[in-house]
């Protein structure tokens, strides 16, 4: 394992987050001798992120922690285009009011991760529109464009893949990179930015931006990715049968998201507690250390601790506290998801596959028959075993909700208004 003098980088390689730096000794000397700006992007392709984001959050959280200057910066112009890379088609564009709505429901989170008021290295929360979107055409080729070399470009892997597969790249997805690159210039110049961070699928964007700076600026500029994270069975993290973990709760709720992270993969357990939890190392080694220790132990401690950090601490000990009343003492918890219905679909009979599509336990009344036929689907903790069960106001317990579950892990309250 390589030794960094920095704190940051020695952190970042301690806990699994490093995977390639344009100059190593550079950027650790930089680190060790003073405060550093380092920023990573996000395009509002949605109201909020979601799991697979979370690694490059935790780098920005870390890089505040040891006391250097993150920055978030907000992709308000960029996300009129969207990023191309590795995507089989073009994105659909987002109006100007959507972007800016998804652009302040990503903004919640990061407050729980970084401190925009912290004396001496303050989070920054930028956006490129601020920049990009009053830019004039010609004089940005002429004093940007000219820099970028298009065999250049078209050789990085991200647009190479689309070409090869003879898939459409349009000349506005082509200008992505150019303004990305652009961003690392405008931080420097704004906040003394020097350091761009970001998953290794970015590598070549980000090494356009570096390179960009040296030819306008004559800066110094670094880049440092995370490496492309996966399950220890190969599915790319944040991603569930049922869609993807988002980080806001009116995204998914805080229950759904501890269950995500007890559910981890046995093999995954020390890893994630590496990179989704500030748990210090030798605490970490407790947990899951030890021919005696309970694995399903530790999965409670990566939940709770994931989700304190996302949700804070008093909503994932509920969320916990929930899983507990559910598996081991069997009592219902009334903190489950919660869907509304209507009365009125009771007193008429609610067919069971249309509730369990109401309740997202499935996708289709076809699903919802397959679970029924494997013996998956329950109400109020019973089977059901037949698809043409009709809910009604006496399968409302004394709580006044209705329990569907599929399996023992994936319940939801049906609550008559």
């Amino acid at each position: 394992m390589t030794q960094f003098k920095s704190e940051f980088l020695a952190t970042l390689n301690e806990r699994g987050f490093i995977h390639q730096i344009s100059d190593p000794e550079g950027l650790d000397k930089a680190f060790a001798s003073g405060v550093v700006t380092g920023y990573i992007g996000y395009d509002p392709t949605a109201a909020s992120l979601h799991v697979g984001h979370l690694m490059q959050i935790m780098m920005l959280h870390w890089m505040q922690r040891t006391g250097h200057r993150p920055i978030a910066l907000m992709g308000g112009g960029t996300g009129m285009i969207g990023d191309p890379s590795f995507k089989d088609e073009a994105r659909k564009l987002l109006t100007v009011e959507g972007i800016a709505a998804n652009i302040e429901g990503i903004k919640r989170k990061f407050a729980n991760f970084l401190d925009f008021d912290r004396p001496g290295n303050p989070a920054i929360m930028a956006n490129n529109a601020d920049w990009l979107l009053g830019l004039s055409y010609v004089e940005f080729l002429r004093d940007v464009g000219r820099h970028f070399s298009v065999n250049r470009m078209l050789s990085f892997d991200s647009v190479k893949q689309r070409l090869d597969r003879e898939q459409s790249l349009s000349f506005l997805e082509f200008n992505y990179m150019i303004l990305q690159a652009y961003d690392f210039v405008e931080l420097h110049q704004r906040y003394g930015c020097v350091l761009q961070m970001g998953g290794s699928d970015q590598w070549g964007n980000i090494i356009n931006g570096l390179d960009l700076g040296h030819r306008m600026l004559g800066a110094q500029f670094f880049a440092l990715t995370s490496p492309l994270l996966t399950t220890a069975s190969g599915q790319k993290m944040g991603k569930t049968a049922n869609g993807a973990v988002w980080l806001n709760e009116d995204a998914l709720s805080v229950y759904e998201f501890w269950q995500y992270w007890r559910n981890t993969e046995d093999a995954d357990v020390e890893r994630f507690l590496k990179l989704f939890t500030t748990l210090p190392l030798d605490e970490i080694a407790r947990v899951v250390g030890g021919v005696a220790t309970d694995i399903n132990e530790a999965k409670k401690v990566l939940a709770t601790e994931a989700t304190a950090l996302v949700h804070g601490r008093a909503a994932a000990e509920e969320a916990a506290a929930a899983a507990v009343a559910l598996f081991e003492a069997g009592q219902l918890d009334l903190s489950l998801p919660t869907i509304q219905i209507g009365w009125s679909a009771l007193r008429g009979g609610l067919g069971i596959l249309a509730a369990a599509v109401t309740a997202n336990l499935a996708s289709s009344n076809g699903e919802a028959r397959r679970h029924i036929q494997a013996g998956a689907l329950k109400v109020n903790d019973e089977t059901v075993t037949d698809d043409k069960l009709a809910l009604g106001e006496e399968h409302v317990l004394s709580e006044g909700v209705i329990k569907l579950s599929i399996g023992k892990k994936r319940h939801v309250l049906l609550k008559p208004v």
